[in-house]
């Protein structure tokens, strides 16, 4: 360009436009860090997944409580919302997301990924808003007629939480508390699973599916049922399938063992014992080893010492097979026969075994002073 007059002109009119569209450009062509991170944070009850997705702000020197989170519901100036409640957490809406139908403080609500927001209130209640608008940007489109639920909290005093943080606590097989955690205050809920009720639909959909093909799925289809006291009518079809269903159905000890325990369950004990005879013959020492421990546990120290010398008979040294004859001898009384029989379970304790090895030894001790070892 030879014209300096030309070149002059057209400098003063692009370097303003240029600077102002680097910025913008910028924001979208580079990665920064953000200014509140998204975190994650997920917990299984039961079999029932929970997560949650949020924007973690850092507390930064403000004034948290009625300030940078106000109270209430509140016009934000933007957006369709005249009544806006806070985001529970930044940018990005939080979202909460439920593989299965849970309770919320005692409040059904069903499986699915839900937008979750609050409103904090001054006298320290709060309210949690479950909104079916999962992928919005802040609460600027909050609409009251897509909540799915609202269910009251009260805050607590919790330790200095720099960045916002949600956190499970108190975890069992059918519950598990969530928190909200910032600055000071603490926001929690509670939720609940019916975990039976989950896992018997999921184990139904599974025994439709490639699983029913494997035997040993039926067998612990039927045991968690007799293990949680449910169904045991249904437990024995399914352990009935293991055994007789066409091309998986086998006759071993798992099977045999498996159905005659739950018609023992039923009251059906005449029908289970031949039952239960025939899946001795198959059983390995290590099968036929808790067999006999079982029978101690429910009581029945005699048939537990004729089920330990049959595995004595059928399995001479092999280990645990004298350390059930000593357990059966203990439970009924024949403490030099115990002791007799444990000396000989020392021999052949396995290799890197501390914890038998160690057990026997005070198990000899208790037989010596006369006390039973079950």
């Amino acid at each position: 360009m030879t014209n300096p007059i030309l070149k002059s002109i057209l400098l003063r009119t692009t370097l303003p436009l240029l600077l102002a569209i680097t910025p913008a450009a910028r924001a979208q062509t580079v990665t920064t860090p953000n200014a509140s991170p998204r975190g994650g944070v997920s917990q299984v009850i039961g079999i029932t997944m929970v997560a949650v997705d949020y924007g973690r702000p850092y507390v930064n020197k403000r004034e948290v409580w009625g300030k940078l989170v106000p109270y209430g519901f509140n016009d934000l100036n933007f957006g369709t919302s005249k009544a806006a409640p806070w985001r529970a957490g930044a940018n990005e809406n939080t979202t909460v997301t439920f593989a299965h139908d849970v309770k919320i403080n005692g409040s059904p609500l069903a499986a699915g990924a839900y937008g979750l927001f609050m409103a904090v209130a001054e006298d320290g209640t709060a309210t949690w808003i479950f909104s079916k608008d999962a992928d919005a940007w802040g609460s600027f489109y909050y609409d009251l007629a897509r909540d799915a639920l609202r269910v009251a909290t009260k805050w607590e005093d919790t330790p200095h939480h720099e960045m916002l943080t949600y956190e499970f606590s108190a975890i069992t097989k059918n519950s598990a508390d969530l928190a909200l955690s910032w600055e000071k205050k603490r926001f929690p809920m509670t939720i609940t699973v019916d975990t039976d009720a989950v896992v018997v639909a999921n184990l139904k959909r599974e025994l439709a599916n490639s699983k029913s093909f494997e035997y040993q799925a039926w067998i612990n289809a039927s045991q968690y049922l007799v293990q949680n006291n449910l169904d045991l009518n249904l437990a024995l079809e399914w352990a009935e399938q293991a055994i007789r269903a066409n091309f998986i159905g086998q006759r071993n000890f798992a099977t045999l063992s498996n159905k005659a325990q739950i018609l023992e369950k039923l009251g059906r004990a005449t029908e289970a014992e031949p039952l239960m005879q025939e899946a001795l013959k198959f059983g390995n020492a290590g099968q036929i080893h808790q067999y006999g421990r079982r029978l101690i546990a429910a009581k029945k120290p005699q048939q537990a010492l004729a089920v330990f010398k049959f595995n004595a008979e059928r399995f001479p040294g092999v280990w645990p097979v004298n350390y059930g004859l000593a357990r059966g001898y203990s439970a009924v009384g024949d403490y030099p026969a115990a002791l007799e029989a444990l000396l000989k379970a020392q021999q052949n304790v396995p290799a890197g075994d501390t914890v038998n090895a160690a057990a026997i030894v005070t198990n000899i001790e208790k037989l010596k002073r006369g006390e039973d070892i079950n």
